[in-house]
């Protein structure tokens, strides 16, 4: 019996194009896909789940590559159907890289540079004015955020106690803030699949911004990354378990170091608009996630 995958890949951005080549390259394989496979949409039942009469869990592996669209719903069953099939990434590793805190936090445990960090309960806003006199400058971040959203600079003790009130108001649990990295306004993203080097490019904040983030309005612009960038981005993504993963890397001015800033687990493949730019590492990212998925469904 042959081998069936499942996907749920992003539209925007030239997404459907990668589907596209994904699909056809695993075909080469004897490897056929069921495509869309949006959890959203799936039914728990009698120790299955089921999208449009399909039995998910019965496929040989499922690739989940969609950040934007991600529900609590979706989530619990993608938890769910990696207790009993492959899945890329896999839930653990989905969920890690999805929380900056325990991402920094293991990333630290293993002795990766990340931005200095502390995790505050909410009613200890004593501790958070005690780390703003250290650092002078930090930033607040949502711990599940993604694209910039929801990132807060923080400068003095007044801008701490306008936001507090706003920050108890959301119901939060706790807070999330780092110091202030003075850097260059520029980072790397580099992009791993399956322990290999892909490609790097790098993002540069707006005038008005300090943020890399293009959804807050930064740019991207070719860059090449030396060995200790690859070398760093490589070893953050084993630590946390990512089959694939986008490293945001900065260079720290004052400790003189590299940093990560971040381990993205649906990292963006190059848009239409990237390539013709000269970002061409999507071939090469295509063909190495259906070396991947061959390797993890052999039977």
């Amino acid at each position: 019996m042959g081998r069936k995958i499942g996907m749920w890949l992003y539209s925007n951005g030239g997404g459907e194009k990668i589907q596209k080549k994904i699909i056809k390259k695993l075909k080469e394989r004897d490897i056929d896909t069921v495509a869309d496979i949006n959890l959203r949409y799936a039914v728990a039942k009698n120790g299955h789940i089921f999208h449009n009469k399909l039995k998910v869990d019965a496929l040989d592996l499922f690739f989940s590559y969609n950040a934007g669209e991600q529900t609590q719903y979706q989530v619990f069953l993608y938890q769910a159907l990696n207790r009993v099939m492959p899945m890329i990434n896999t839930y653990d590793a989905f969920s890690l890289t999805e929380d900056k805190f325990q991402t920094s936090f293991l990333l630290r445990q293993h002795g990766v540079a990340t931005p200095s960090f502390k995790l505050c309960h909410r009613d200890d806003g004593h501790e958070l004015k005690k780390i703003i006199k250290k650092w002078d400058k930090m930033v607040y971040k949502p711990t599940d955020g993604w694209g910039g959203v929801g990132l807060t600079k923080i400068e003095s003790e007044a801008t701490l106690d306008t936001l507090l009130p706003f920050l108890n108001q959301m119901d939060l649990r706790f807070f999330y803030v780092e110091k202030f990295v003075k850097y260059d306004n520029t980072d790397f993203r580099v992009d791993i699949v399956d322990g290999e080097f892909v490609g790097c490019y790098g993002r540069k904040a707006s005038g008005t911004d300090w943020r890399t983030n293009v959804t807050s309005g930064g740019s991207v612009f070719m860059r090449e990354p030396n060995d200790d960038i690859i070398n760093l981005a490589k070893k953050a993504a084993k630590i946390c378990g990512t089959d694939i993963a986008g490293v945001d890397i900065i260079y720290d001015l004052e400790r003189e170091e590299y940093v990560v800033l971040e381990v993205n687990g649906i990292p963006a493949f190059a848009t239409p608009e990237q390539e013709k730019m000269g970002l061409n590492f999507n071939d090469k990212k295509v063909e190495l996630i259906v070396d991947m998925i061959d390797r993890k469904t052999k039977k």
